[in-house]
């Protein structure tokens, strides 16, 4: 705040009076100022909120677990199960039967762009608005070769709310944990085998698997690590242990 107040000579309080008033000059530069800094900080707050939120919000439920879907309905072994029957379980889950993944353990459940150039950024980033990409030239559930999906890509946390964060939670999987994938009617299920952390530049797992390889069909799930950066990235590889449906 600016001086303001009287001054009085000592032992004289009727003499020497003297007023101290800020000019209008200074008023308004000093208002306007501390408009400024009030904005700023308004900003900031939903900057935050804007692209945090989201981000928050998954590892709150997580946490509280309100994330997962519950295991005993989608893991539920159902080799009679038909077509019809199938759409309508992927249906239950906000998903498609044509290709869509559901991860019960952290709540996840989208659809899945097929052959997304994972080379090309415009491409992908197309694709991550909608839903979790397929990187082109991997293979699809069923061909015994290795899958390879990502999401969550970006390359700013301005991003997180633009593009699919679905795979956010991706590193609170352990081994055993499943995953359902839906892809031409018919469902296959998954186990986790492991995870680990690479480096942002190692395109070695876009590389479809050998027949001969000991798990067989491979399942490759990508993010970001961490998240909103392209620092490294974060891979789950699970084996195929079922598959369901197509009658």
């Amino acid at each position: 705040m600016f001086p303001r107040g009287i001054i009085y000579k000592s032992g004289y309080p009727s003499y020497g009076e003297a007023k101290l008033r800020p000019a209008t000059r200074q008023r308004l530069f000093y208002q306007l100022f501390r408009g400024i800094g009030a904005g700023l900080i308004a900003y900031a707050v939903i900057f935050f909120m804007f692209t945090y939120a989201p981000l928050i919000k998954q590892e709150i439920n997580f946490t509280l677990g309100r994330s997962s879907i519950t295991g005993a309905e989608i893991l539920e072994k159902a080799n009679a199960q038909s077509v019809v029957e199938v759409q309508e379980e992927a249906k239950k889950y906000g998903v498609n039967s044509y290709f869509s993944v559901v991860i019960p353990k952290i709540g996840a459940a989208q659809n899945i762009i097929a052959n997304v150039d994972a080379s090309d950024e415009k491409s992908y980033l197309s694709a991550l608005e909608d839903g979790v990409a397929h990187a082109k030239g991997t293979y699809f559930p069923g061909q015994g070769r290795r899958i390879y999906l990502f999401s969550h890509s970006t390359d700013s946390p301005l991003n997180f709310a633009r593009y699919n964060a679905v795979f956010y939670l991706l590193s609170k999987l352990d081994k055993g944990d499943k995953i359902v994938i839906f892809f031409a009617d018919k469902k296959y299920l998954y186990e986790v085998k492991g995870k680990k952390v690479v480096s942002a530049d190692d395109t070695s797992w876009l590389s479809s698997s050998d027949p001969g390889s000991e798990l067989g069909e491979e399942l490759i799930l990508q993010t970001c690590d961490p998240p909103g950066t392209t620092w490294r990235r974060l891979i789950v590889l699970a084996k195929l242990i079922d598959a369901y449906g197509g009658n």
